[in-house]
């Protein structure tokens, strides 16, 4: 996929009304970092991991309700709390 929605990719093609997307950046020093994301569940339980791209974004597709994203990058690891609606972005901004 190549053009820019937001935090990610293009969607073209995804229902996004049917969705529950998750999506953003990780920084430091302004700066896009080189990394993972985990998604983790309201109980704090593993349910994904993906790599950051080169311009340190991220996307899940996910169940609504409530989650943490771990951002793991050399020398940091950082939570952030979100929640998710069907049929809209969660956009989050992760720095470092």
């Amino acid at each position: 996929m190549c053009g820019a929605k937001a935090g990610g990719p293009d969607l073209a093609g995804v229902d996004v009304a049917s969705e529950t997307i998750i999506q953003g950046s990780v920084t430091r020093d302004g700066e896009p970092v080189n990394g993972y994301v985990r998604l983790l569940d309201e109980g704090g339980e593993f349910t994904a991991e993906v790599p950051t791209s080169a311009t340190g974004q991220f996307r899940f597709f996910a169940a609504p309700g409530t989650w943490t994203l771990r951002a793991l990058i050399p020398g940091a690891t950082v939570d952030r709390k979100v929640v998710a609606q069907q049929g809209a972005f969660t956009e989050v901004a992760i720095a470092v």
